[in-house]
């Protein structure tokens, strides 16, 4: 099924609202995150694709308020969906492991999470601040949302194979292994990635490569 398509069965459905975190250096043009938003777009989404502080030299508490901000924001008649990338997603989890109270979880709680090639455990980059060692509290994972699930490629020099299975171990959730993705971004080749536009209809479909 072409993307169009795709996208006008999903406009046919209550269409969720959209959270798209980047990673480290943003998300350009040509990442499936600007493809995704501009997908859901057409169709008549609501999607919010935030340009967090200094993308070049991330500082985790900067982002964290930052990102409480637009889940603040998310509007709670729809369903609420966040898909993160790389140190989007270890941004995630640190969220994640940071919920107190009910009131809190309450009111920041989403609805579907995809988690796409979040760094390992080995992985250093001397430009991101606080983001490593990254929680891994499947309590959290639980309370910040109702279904969250971990993709990553199968030769990501960022994270590999027998660290996301750790890591989803730990997490409790569901992986997707998609054979020669590296790290799911535009430099492999993951612009349009129709099989994410699927997940959006529906949260068992098999993340497949591109």
């Amino acid at each position: 099924m072409a993307s169009s398509d795709r996208a006008e069965v999903i406009s046919r459905a209550d269409l969720p609202y959209v959270l798209l975190v980047h990673g480290h250096t943003g998300s350009g043009p040509r990442h499936w995150q600007s493809w995704l938003a501009g997908e859901l777009g057409r169709a008549g989404g609501i999607v919010d694709v935030p340009q967090f502080a200094e993308p070049d030299h991330p500082n985790l508490e900067v982002w964290l308020s930052e990102l409480t901000h637009h889940l603040e924001a998310a509007p709670d008649a729809t369903e609420r969906v966040v898909l993160a990338h790389s140190c989007g997603a270890l941004l995630w989890l640190h969220h994640a492991a940071r919920l107190a109270g009910a009131h809190e979880e309450a009111r920041l709680r989403f609805d579907r999470v995809l988690l796409v090639a979040p760094p390992g455990p080995r992985w250093h980059e001397p430009d991101v601040h606080g983001f490593t060692p990254v929680p891994l509290d499947a309590g959290g994972v639980r309370r910040a949302a109702a279904w969250t699930q971990l993709v990553v490629g199968d030769n990501d020099e960022a994270c590999s194979v027998d660290e996301a299975v750790d890591m989803a171990a730990a997490l409790k959730i569901d992986l997707d292994v998609i054979p020669g993705g590296a790290h799911l971004d535009a430099e492999a080749g993951y612009g349009p990635w129709p099989a994410v536009l699927d997940w959006m209809s529906d949260r068992h479909t098999r993340l497949v490569p591109a």
